[in-house]
């Protein structure tokens, strides 16, 4: 199942509210971000990234 552009794919609670309080209400807006910038967010970890990375990689981008 591919995740939508305009939403988020399912990652714990902790990155998603990260996600949320940086701004970032979509896949379309984390594919504009640095990996390293999402990673030090608190509350998103490896496991996050790596969902956020496969969701993106369904739709042929990548993190920035």
């Amino acid at each position: 199942m591919t995740t939508p552009l305009d939403g988020l794919p399912t990652i714990g609670m902790p990155a998603t509210r990260a996600l949320h309080e940086a701004g970032y209400d979509s896949l379309r807006e984390v594919a504009a971000v640095p990996r390293a910038e999402l990673a030090r967010l608190h509350g998103v970890g490896p496991k996050a990234l790596h969902i956020i990375e496969q969701a993106l990689g369904e739709h042929g981008l990548t993190l920035s």
